[in-house]
């Protein structure tokens, strides 16, 4: 039988399973890169259930089913807003009642999923891709939300060891280590109608280096010391041009400092094709993560650009050798390394090729498939079966 055979069983009814799916305000800041990242992932796996016999219906704002095509793989859709409003959580109260099993995806997701359960007994198995992170008072909340999924949940699903632990002291009956690899966009990291050149004059980096960093404008993001690091830049001839694509609360404060230190270095708000300007980068860089499995670093291996992280979270469990790795919190390190590599092509190459080793380390779509699928025969099965 072919990992993508069918798996039901004659005479049997298919296993009904559905997949929520959207964050919640709290994560808008950061949008470009990690919804793309949940909705690849989920359209990955709904694609393979539904070859392996599964009906799967995706529960996820309207937008999303638009950018990633649930349906065009074999799946439901049923748009729910991205929110815990009464009038969300009925919608998809009302779509999970025939269900065998609920799977949802993120921290606000899952919230949304234990609410629309309640009083029920269908399983509901929650993975946690990230961090969900607050300060102040919304940090307490960010707490009891984590409780209230962790403890209802039948099964935890996290991509790093971190997250399973953090389920396990938040309550989790049932905590698993569930890697999960970043499908590639459907369409490349190119676009026919956009090729790298056209990408680059369009950002004003013809004739000189081009490097991107992806992610909120937030503390947590190490912008600051990326900016501290483009000082260091300047003389270099030509001088590299630094995008950041994100949204967030420091932007002014960031915007300020290029302004008046005279950094080569672009805010170019929420993107929508940050794939795009990975793609035509010289190098990406990471200040800091933090994610529990970096988006960024699996997506510039993927797509086969140089990589600079600062050696933090997850980040050199994910890269391997496959990046130039340098101490957290040092920009003066991060400049050294950055010009380093831009000065030697061979080395590069080499971390190009790294990377593509590296990315074939992680689990295929298949794999992520059958790991998922197991779990929900585990929890579906009757026992004996």
């Amino acid at each position: 039988m072919s990992p993508v055979s069918s798996r039901v069983p004659h005479g049997q009814s298919p296993l009904r399973t559905v997949q929520v799916l959207g964050g919640g305000n709290a994560g808008s800041w950061e949008r470009p890169l990690l919804e793309e990242l949940g909705g690849r992932h989920v359209r990955s796996l709904a694609a393979g259930l539904v070859a392996r016999g599964v009906r799967v219906t995706v529960c996820a704002p309207e937008e999303t089913d638009r950018v990633h095509g649930f349906t065009g793989v074999g799946a439901d859709h049923v748009p729910v807003p991205r929110s815990s409003a009464p009038v969300s959580v009925a919608a998809l109260r009302t779509a999970c009642a025939d269900a065998d099993l609920v799977h949802a995806h993120g921290l606000h997701a899952s919230f949304r999923a234990v609410l629309a359960l309640s009083g029920r007994r269908t399983p509901l198995v929650v993975t946690w891709h990230d961090h969900a992170r607050a300060e102040g008072p919304r940090a307490q909340l960010l707490r009891v939300l984590e409780k209230r999924v962790a403890k209802a949940a039948t099964v935890v699903l996290g991509t790093t060891s971190v997250l399973v632990d953090r389920a396990r002291r938040r309550g989790a009956r049932d905590a698993r280590l569930a890697a999960v690899t970043v499908p590639r966009p459907r369409a490349g990291y190119a676009h026919p109608d956009r090729p790298s050149a056209k990408v680059r004059a369009e950002l004003g980096a013809t004739g000189r280096p081009l490097l991107i960093a992806v992610g909120s404008l937030d503390a947590h993001r190490g912008h600051e010391l990326l900016l501290d690091a483009a000082r260091a830049w300047r003389p270099l001839d030509p001088p590299p041009l630094v995008v950041i694509a994100g949204e967030g609360p420091l932007r002014a404060v960031l915007q300020r400092r290029i302004e008046d230190e005279d950094l080569p270095v672009r805010l170019l708000g929420r993107r929508e094709d940050a794939g795009e300007l990975l793609a035509a980068a010289d190098l990406a860089l990471l200040p800091a993560s933090a994610e529990a499995r970096s988006v960024l670093a699996q997506e510039a291996l993927h797509a086969r650009v140089p990589l600079v992280a600062a050696r933090t979270a997850a980040v050199p469990e994910i890269v391997g050798e496959a990046a130039e790795l340098v101490p957290p919190g040092d920009p003066r390190a991060f400049a050294a390394a950055v010009a380093r590599l831009l000065a030697d092509p061979e080395r590069r190459r080499t971390l190009r090729e790294r990377g593509t080793r590296q990315a074939a380390t992680w689990p295929t779509e298949d794999e992520t498939v059958a790991q998922v699928l197991s779990v929900y025969d585990e929890l579906t099965q009757p026992p004996g079966r």
